[in-house]
């Protein structure tokens, strides 16, 4: 049976009422928490990856990851208002698709947080590396600044700011909140500068060809740059520790998308016209594929030849910033981004960890990894679990690679989400929703249809990490939690809630 051990709304929001986090933030703190998780590497490196696929059509590829992102946050945002309690996606298909359905989703949860966190890592470590190069004339080695699979030994920048994310979030909630709020304000004034410098250097010539590799290469650039989009959901994750949830649950997870979706299509308009975004190709004209050994040497020939393309560079906007004659402003965009990609890594590695929390307080997963630390009033536990997982992807993956694993699970949450919130209209049509999906008889469908297209056309090695994973996941849940689930008959959990 698929849909076996469905955990009722009500029992749900009891269950939180018994064992919860403080709420202590409010509207424009999440919203900040949203734009700080979605305004990240995407933008600031990914960029780079978009345009080897699309070239200048990623514009298109921002627009349609843009709309899918939408689409599925006005399912979302209906979902989060109904059950403001930590769980994101997870707690959602618990209620609705039960409790197999709720585990997969909450594995799949692991790639899109944890996963993208080592991405962030990976991304800020290109723009550290960079920023000490190119101000303080300071080389670190490549093989220490690179994974072993992206031609180096162990990323070590990468892997200190993981660490360093990881101590202040066990730190506490506020203070992470009010740090991330901070260096929001820095990622937007970086990018506006950028947007007024670039914008109006836009040649018209540099949009031409305007999609070399066709429309594939567009919807491709699509799915591999949806990842400069996921995070609002991780606003979702934060209900439990929210005041007044049901209002401001729905404001900061359409606002801070709409918002990121003006600037990033007014960042790749400045980087595609002042600079250009063509592809590279073979010496003998054959595609090359983004993150691969054969386009990083091809890379190297036409840097000794004094090129360097916008596919070439691992810190793509100060790149264009500093091609085009302004230096100073790239170098100081780079320290930017050196400041404030860790707000990225903090909210990912915050909702990684508060989807533990849930699973543990439901009885998936052991129950020391919810609890809360005495002092900081923090899951201090699951916190440093996930750290660590974060760091060692961060020391030895390259950002692509990671960004792409990490599109594959984001996409099934988004999926289930997108069904359960039709499913619940039809089982449970009754209750309140404070924020109601519009049309959501077409917008759900149009979600779901936009999360199985944007699957197809990630890398085949994504495709195929993202079944792996869900195996691996199978095997936990049937020798762990399917026995010690609260919802199974005769267990009781630790609160009386089972």
């Amino acid at each position: 049976m698929l849909f076996w051990r469905v955990k009722p709304l009500d029992q749900i929001l009891q269950t939180a009422e018994k064992k919860s986090l403080k709420r202590q933030l409010g509207a424009f703190q999440l919203t900040m928490l949203g734009i700080g998780a979605i305004i990240g590497t995407g933008i600031f490196v990914l960029t780079a990856e978009a345009a080897q696929k699309a070239g200048p059509g990623m514009m298109v590829s921002f627009v349609i990851a843009g709309f899918v992102c939408a689409v599925a946050a006005l399912c979302y945002a209906e979902l989060a208002a109904m059950v403001p309690v930590s769980g994101s996606a997870y707690t959602y298909s618990y209620a609705v698709l039960g409790e197999f359905i709720a585990w997969l989703v909450g594995w799949a949860l692991i790639l899109e947080y944890a996963v993208a966190a080592s991405a962030v890592c990976v991304g800020w470590s290109k723009y550290a590396v960079g920023l000490f190069k190119h101000s303080l004339g300071i080389e670190i080695p490549a093989t220490l600044a690179n994974g072993w699979s992206d031609g180096g030994y162990i990323n070590i920048p990468a892997v200190l700011i993981g660490l360093f994310v990881t101590l202040l979030l066990v730190r506490g909630t506020k203070e992470s909140a009010t740090f991330n709020a901070v260096l929001v304000v820095i990622k937007v004034v970086a990018l506006t500068a950028f947007i007024i410098l670039a914008v109006p250097a836009i040649n018209d010539a540099n949009f031409h060809p305007f999609a070399p590799l066709g429309t594939t290469g567009i919807i491709g650039a699509a799915a591999s740059i949806f990842f400069a989009f996921v995070g609002f959901d991780a606003v979702s994750t934060a209900a439990e520790e929210t005041k007044n949830p049901q209002r401001n649950i729905p404001i900061a997870l359409i606002g801070s998308l709409l918002i990121c979706t003006v600037f990033y299509l007014l960042v790749a308009a400045g980087a595609i016209g002042s600079f250009g975004a063509n592809p590279v190709f073979a010496a003998d004209g054959s595609v090359l594929s983004p993150g691969s050994a054969e386009l990083t040497a091809r890379c190297t020939v036409l840097a000794a030849s004094g090129t360097q393309p916008l596919v070439c560079s691992g810190e793509a906007l100060a790149h264009v910033l500093r091609s085009t004659g302004h230096s100073t402003v790239g170098n100081l965009l780079g320290l930017a981004a050196f400041l404030a990609l860790p707000s990225v890594i903090l909210t990912m590695i915050f909702g990684q960890t508060r989807i533990f929390f849930v699973m543990s307080r439901d009885g998936l997963l052991p129950n020391a990894l919810s609890k809360v630390h005495p002092k900081y009033n923090t899951p201090h536990v699951v916190t440093m679990m996930t750290g660590l997982g974060v760091m060692i992807g961060a020391a030895f993956l390259p950002v692509g690679k990671l960004a792409d694993i990490s599109n594959s699970g984001t996409l099934f949450a988004f999926l289930v989400v997108s069904v359960a919130v039709m499913m619940l209209r039809r089982s449970d049509p009754d209750r309140p929703r404070p924020f109601k999906t519009p049309f959501v008889w077409i917008v759900g469908p149009l979600s779901a249809i936009g999360c199985i297209v944007l699957f197809f056309y990630l890398p085949t090695t994504a495709k195929l990490v993202f079944p792996i994973w869900g195996g691996i996941g199978l095997i936990f849940y049937y020798l762990y939690g399917y026995r010690k689930s609260y919802m199974r008959p005769g267990n009781v959990a630790p609160d009386g809630n089972g």
